[in-house]
């Protein structure tokens, strides 16, 4: 029962990795042993992102902006160059968008459903080489990807293209997890309040509300995404998939 939760020695890619919830799962499994590779969209940040990371266990940077197909599969070769098997795969990388209804037009709908959605299954797409040749039946690979709870209740902004391409990444995760079974898992994690770049603005305007209205009265914290993470990633997880598991102090549940 020791190495339940043990992560030491895989090989893990998180996408959007330089910050906020990718940066708090990519610190996650750095400190557990594993050997992460980051991606994000600023190949300065990120490249800084994984030297800083790489003082604590074994991090590399492959910047790449998944809102194309191609630049998924050139993510994918990139993986691949270097790996042959990727045991752990987080699709994180993501978009929001927030305008009165009004004026929501297509620009809104474009960019958060190319990253969000088609992104998610591009990679995972192109990377299924690597994550068949980490997984068995008794041993799968792991794909995990981010929802938000905004897909599970009506959120308190006007993000309609966000909180609609969530529902799709966890409708998503459950197609895939009956897809790629046995040998790989899918699931989803749904964040609620953490503190994040793209989270700045609420927590800003309602922060202390939130933090009162949550069950367990505060917002989430770096350990509380790492170790969810962590969990689906070892041994501990690989009963479930098909699962999209709210990590938000209860407020999408029992709220």
């Amino acid at each position: 029962m020791s190495d339940l939760f043990s992560i030491s020695g895989k090989v893990a890619l998180v996408t959007g990795g330089s910050r906020g919830i990718g940066l708090m799962i990519a610190s996650g499994f750095v400190e557990a042993g594993a050997r992460v590779y980051i991606s994000s969209r600023k190949a300065d940040v990120c490249d800084a992102v994984a030297a800083e990371l790489a003082t604590r266990g074994e991090c590399i940077s492959i910047p790449a902006d998944l809102s194309t197909e191609a630049e998924c599969h050139r993510l994918a070769t990139a993986v691949a160059e270097r790996e042959d098997r990727l045991d752990i795969l987080v699709n994180n990388a993501g978009a929001t968008w927030g305008a009165p209804l009004e004026t929501f037009d297509d620009a809104a709908w474009d960019k958060v459903l190319a990253i969000n959605v088609k992104g998610v299954f591009h990679l995972t797409k192109f990377l299924l080489p690597q994550l068949e040749a980490a997984g068995t039946a008794e041993a799968p690979a792991r794909v995990i990807n981010i929802g938000s709870i905004d897909a599970i209740q009506v959120p308190l902004l006007e993000t309609y293209s966000y909180s609609a391409s969530k529902a799709a990444v966890h409708q998503l995760t459950r197609h895939l997890a009956k897809r790629l079974a046995p040998s790989i898992t899918v699931n989803a994690i749904a964040p609620g309040p953490f503190e994040s770049k793209m989270m700045a603005a609420t927590l800003e305007s309602f922060g202390e509300q939130i933090a009162a209205s949550a069950p367990l009265k505060r917002i989430g914290r770096p350990d509380d995404m790492a170790g969810t993470a962590i969990f689906l990633a070892s041994r501990a997880g690989s009963y479930l998939t098909g699962a999209v598991i709210p990590v938000d102090g209860g407020i999408a549940t029992v709220g």
